[in-house]
């Protein structure tokens, strides 16, 4: 499973204006929400801040992953958002999170999720991918990057 399969240019934010945990939920929220009308905004807000207060979804080296599994969506859907200053978002490792990568998948599904969360893991791993997506000037350049590194996984 590819993370490209499920990424759209339009759900990419190359440098997000939030300087909060909850307002980088909020504003990928509205990535995601704006380029998907069948989900209600409220409600994703609502659902990802619910899992965040389970267990924060930073792992390590400036990454995030809020993940949750809503209703009434038939197709699973990444959005992505960059932080060139970094936000606290409570990681394993105490560090600023840069990177966040907010999967949604419909809540009947079994699999797909962890399948995603680990091929996520796996690319984000590389240091050098990060590194370049701290370069990238667009939202179609981030793109770019993470299919190029999903394809050598």
């Amino acid at each position: 499973m590819k993370i490209a399969d499920f990424l759209a240019a339009n759900t990419i934010i190359s440098n997000l204006n939030s300087k909060t945990k909850q307002d980088v939920i909020r504003e990928l929220a509205g990535t995601i929400t704006s380029a998907n009308s069948n989900i209600n905004n409220e409600k994703l807000v609502e659902v990802l801040l619910e899992r965040e207060k389970l267990c924060s979804t930073a792992i390590d080296s400036g990454v995030a992953v809020p993940h949750a599994k809503i209703s009434g969506i038939t197709e699973t859907i990444l959005g992505f958002g960059r932080s060139l200053e970094g936000i606290v978002f409570e990681s394993l490792d105490n560090k600023p999170t840069n990177f966040f990568i907010t999967l949604i998948t419909p809540e009947d599904t079994t699999g797909t999720q962890i399948q995603l969360l680990a091929q996520i893991s796996k690319v984000f791993r590389n240091q050098e991918l990060r590194s370049r997506l701290m370069k990238c000037e667009s939202e179609e350049e981030i793109l770019q990057t993470i299919k190029l590194e999903d394809e050598k996984y």
